[in-house]
């Protein structure tokens, strides 16, 4: 009996929480998702002899699989560089699960981004914006109530509790900036700029809070042989959305088509704690990159919540010069 009420108590804390406080889903390889990390990153990869590309990208993790109502985030994505409107192109549509299919999410966005060279070739910069669709559903009649338990035979009774509505839609709006050379990049982005309301109560203080991020790193080459892709890629990425702050500090490292790579996840203000130290294995064949990390917690909560696992897959192609040829530097790490 004591058990049921738990996980009555929990159901009703964790819905009562969703209400109020929002948080857009995290991915480990941010590196693997430039789209979403960043929308100044749509039209930033490049191919042979530095000509534009096209990328399509797919991201799938799945958090903390050991409870019974995990999180799971599928993601796709599609950008190149398009001479002809001076920046790039990008669409994205982003789906989440929460609680084993209780609060569903699926975003549909596009973006463009303006690039401008400087230093004649050597110093690129990006700035993108992201505008799109945001579908949110709730299926309320599987949650469960602590007024919905009879002692002798469990959760049989009507709850309550209020039932919401369904389904809400909003828009929402990105905008990001990345400076960035061969070897050095720095950019930010904010998202959720207008703060949408997405309350299943039609309540106007839900919103969804701005998401604000920064990252950095570079691109270390570790062979002086110019046909070996043999580097060292430190790399730090900080978000920070309404009382939720967290510092990913790391790197990755290719040799051939093995990559490897470690990062520590530190949060911070209200929430602040030693969070997970994440993992990195994969490879790269030409143009297609794979990747698989683990996030290992090191928090108070790793007995409940071990692990996450994290999915990444990208494939680029050339895009044919036009009249005027240009050679957009690529991005380090994107």
């Amino acid at each position: 009996m004591k058990t049921i009420v738990r996980i009555a108590l929990l159901s009703v804390l964790s819905f009562s929480a969703a209400r109020v406080q929002a948080q857009d889903p995290e991915l480990t390889q941010f590196y693997a998702a430039p789209v979403y990390t960043n929308p100044a990153l749509a039209g930033s990869a490049v191919c042979g002899m530095g000509m534009a590309a096209g990328r399509v990208a797919l991201n799938y993790r799945n958090q903390w699989p050991s409870l019974p109502g995990t999180f799971r985030s599928l993601m796709f994505s599609w950008d190149q560089h398009v001479p002809s409107i001076g920046g790039g192109l990008g669409a994205m549509v982003f789906h989440d699960i929460a609680g084993s299919g209780l609060l569903t999410s699926t975003a549909v966005s596009g973006v463009y981004s303006y690039l401008l060279p400087l230093n004649h070739g050597r110093l690129f910069m990006r700035f993108g914006l992201q505008g799109g669709v945001v579908m949110k559903s709730l299926d309320f009649n599987r949650l469960k109530f602590a007024d919905m338990i009879l002692p002798t035979q469990g959760f049989v009774l009507p709850t309550g509790e209020q039932q919401p509505s369904n389904s809400v839609t909003y828009p929402n709006f990105n905008a990001g900036w990345i400076m960035y050379t061969s070897k050095f990049y720095f950019g930010a982005a904010a998202h959720n700029i207008t703060e949408p309301n997405w309350s299943f109560y039609q309540n106007p203080d839900e919103v969804l809070p701005r998401r604000y991020t920064v990252h950095t790193g570079a691109v270390i080459p570790l062979s002086q042989n110019r046909y070996e892709t043999n580097t060292f890629s430190p790399n730090a990425l900080f978000m920070m959305q309404r009382n939720f702050t967290q510092l990913n500090l790391g790197f990755y490292a290719n040799k051939g088509p093995l990559v490897t790579g470690l990062w520590f996840r530190q949060t911070f203000g209200n929430y602040g704690n030693s969070d997970a130290i994440m993992m990195l294995v994969g490879f790269r064949k030409d143009k297609f990159k794979f990747g698989y990390s683990y996030d290992f917690t090191v928090s108070d909560g790793r007995s409940a919540i071990p692990s996450s696992h994290e999915v990444s897959a990208t494939l680029d192609w050339c895009i044919p010069p036009g009249r005027k040829p240009f050679k957009p530097l690529h991005c380090p790490e994107f």
